[in-house]
This record gives C-alpha cells, sequence and structure tokens, in this order.
C-alpha cells in the first residue's frame, strides 16, 4: 500500500471509530508503517471523525518528525509495537467502551466463550497501568506485545495491531465485540466456558489455516 493509499484508509478507519463511539473527542490514534523507517500516524489533539488527508503525520522510527504535523503523544505505544513485531505494519488505539469497561475493571478478556474469538483473535491480556504518553505505559505493554494481538491498558483503553489497517481495525472490532458479549452474558447468569477439547480443536484449526500461529498461545490464560 502507498502513502496515498493509507492517508485515504486511516481517514476512513478514523471516521468508523468515531461513528461507533470506540473514540470520542480527539481520543484514540492509528498509524501505519509505510516502510521500515516511516510511520504514517494520525495527529495530536483531532477528532478522529474529523481528519484529512492531508493532517495526518509522518515520523521516523523513533517518533522523529518528517513533516510540520505533529503526530499523537501516544505514538511510542505503536513503535514499540512495530519495533517488537516486524509482521505488523498497522495499529489502532481506542476507548471501546466495553473493552474499556473491562480495563478499569481490572480484567482481561480471557475466557473461551465465543469459538470465532479463539480462532482469529485470541486472548486479550490486561496490561498494569502506565500514564499515558509516557514511558510507563510502553514498559507495562512489553511482556505482552510478542504472543498477543491486542491488549487492554488498565483504566485506559485498548489496542490492537495487525499485518493491515483493516486488520488491526477488526481486531478491534473484535475485542469490543466480545467484551459487549461478555457483559450481556453476566446479566443472564454468566457466560459458559467451552470445554478443554473444543478449545484445542479450534486452536488446532487456526494453526493450520494460519490464522494464528502458536506463539500466540496465551503464556498466562493457557489456551488462548
Amino acid at each position: 500500500m502507498d502513502e496515498s493509499q493509507a492517508r485515504k484508509l486511516i481517514v476512513e478507519i478514523g471516521k468508523l471509530l468515531y461513528e461507533r463511539s470506540y473514540v470520542v473527542s480527539s481520543d484514540g490514534n492509528v498509524s501505519f508503517r509505510l516502510d521500515n523507517d516511516t510511520v504514517l500516524a494520525t495527529p495530536t489533539m483531532t477528532c478522529k471523525g474529523r481528519m484529512t488527508e492531508d493532517c495526518l503525520a509522518l515520523t521516523d522510527m523513533d517518533g522523529k518528525p518528517l513533516t510540520d504535523k505533529k503526530a499523537s503523544s501516544e505514538l511510542a505505544m505503536h513503535l514499540l509495537i512495530y519495533k517488537m513485531r516486524p509482521d505488523i505494519k498497522a495499529v489502532c488505539h481506542a476507548h471501546p467502551p466495553h473493552g474499556t469497561a473491562f480495563a478499569v475493571a481490572g480484567l482481561a478478556i480471557d475466557k473461551p466463550i465465543l469459538s470465532e474469538v479463539i480462532l482469529t483473535l485470541g486472548c486479550v491480556p490486561l496490561t498494569d497501568y502506565g500514564t499515558p504518553s509516557t514511558n510507563e505505559l510502553t514498559e507495562a505493554m512489553k511482556p505482552y506485545v510478542e504472543h498477543h494481538n491486542a491488549l487492554l491498558m488498565a483504566n485506559h483503553g485498548a489496542v490492537a495491531y495487525g499485518e493491515d489497517l483493516w486488520q488491526a481495525f477488526d481486531r478491534l472490532e473484535t475485542l469490543e465485540h466480545t467484551a459487549k458479549i461478555a457483559i450481556l452474558a453476566k446479566t443472564l447468569g454468566g457466560a459458559v466456558d467451552l470445554p478443554a477439547d473444543a478449545i484445542e480443536k479450534l486452536i488446532n484449526i487456526r494453526e493450520k489455516a494460519g490464522y494464528l500461529t502458536d506463539a500466540a498461545r496465551c503464556q498466562s490464560c493457557g489456551y488462548l
């Protein structure tokens, strides 16, 4: 994907994030790694529903601006993911209400209740709290980035990442949808976990199909 296409798609995804209430005001940020040295990112203090293609910022992999546009102050979390995961080319950070409810309640999304989530996303762990826009946040993320494709950040929000912009957005959407279903199920008495043999079958399917590799097997919850 060239820079022009990436600019169009980041603006489109920003509008989706805003329309679906995954972000409000100037919350959230999206980025795309154009090459090994250059990142295209959403600008600081800008509503994601009102972005234009020419407002996006370009930086190097250390966050140094390459134009007069200033990237989000939370770009450091994106750069950490790119450096730890060479396979990743896009990152979406937002505050989706149900997923963020898990984060402020101190809960991971780590229960085997939906087959599709096991197949395509896996476990979403909860990081320790880190002050936004500081090294505390990236340090809290480091233990989890390698083995997971989405994270909840305590008392903050969620971040998802993928091989392209749509995959990053889709993973964020799946995270939010799963959190919403789990909360609704709790009002009906609680979700019922899939049995161990069903989980193992799903993990085998996803690894054979290439949806996720064995590196995604969660080190903390032991199954996803």
